[in-house]
């Protein structure tokens, strides 16, 4: 299978079902930049519930393309996110096997948004132990043939379980760190599932599936 996603920051499991799922994965990169989207957010969970992290953009024009928006370091948003995320997952069972590798992001800088996320997801296909071929799309289309679109799908304002596919899986109940605290809360960053449950991650978002 091949689809076509938007860019997403720290990708949810929605997303991240579909990057597991596909042969192919395009990341649009032509389209014009659309604001509260995942693009440039995620979320995680705290001991106050869920929390929202978001990037700070660099926008310079009312259409602006998504390959051309810009981090903004105005403001130290790289350290209230990994605190954030230190805070949540510290106590975790596999935060300490993978803080290293997550932690080089939120130390150095990257000037372009889209490259930024690609290199994250890069990594924690790498944490997974998944070989997905990944590519930024070379032009616009507003109707592609023979791929899965899904940049109009997973969106904020849109609720996962709209999408049969996914639905019961990502319903399935996994440890999160502050059960104790909250009910069962789907569909939050993959770094929830990934520090939560380690390599069964990948377990948890193939098994049962529909693929």
């Amino acid at each position: 299978m091949t689809v076509l996603l938007t860019t997403a920051y720290l990708p949810n499991l929605h997303y991240f079902f579909y990057v597991l799922h596909s042969d192919t994965i395009f990341i649009e990169q032509f389209e014009h930049y659309q604001k509260q989207s995942f693009r440039n957010r995620t979320q995680i969970l705290s001991a106050n519930g869920i929390l929202d992290l978001v990037i700070p953009v660099e926008k310079k024009a009312t259409k602006e393309l998504t390959k051309d928006i810009s981090i903004s370091y105005t403001e130290k948003w790289q350290t209230k996110h990994w605190r954030a995320i230190t805070s949540a997952y510290k106590n975790s069972p596999y935060f300490d096997f993978f803080e290293d590798e997550l932690k080089y992001f939120y130390e150095n800088e990257f000037e372009f948004l889209c490259d930024f996320n690609l290199q994250q997801l890069n990594l924690l296909l790498k944490i997974l132990k998944q070989k997905k071929e990944i590519q930024f799309t070379s032009t616009y289309e507003k109707t592609p043939n023979n791929i899965l679109d899904l940049r109009n799908i997973i969106h904020p304002k849109i609720d996962f379980r709209n999408d049969e596919r996914v639905s019961n899986i990502l319903q399935k109940n996994y440890y999160q760190t502050f059960e104790n605290k909250f009910s069962f809360i789907p569909n939050l960053s993959v770094l929830d599932l990934v520090f939560n449950t380690g390599l069964e991650a990948v377990s948890y978002l193939v098994s049962n599936s529909k693929s």
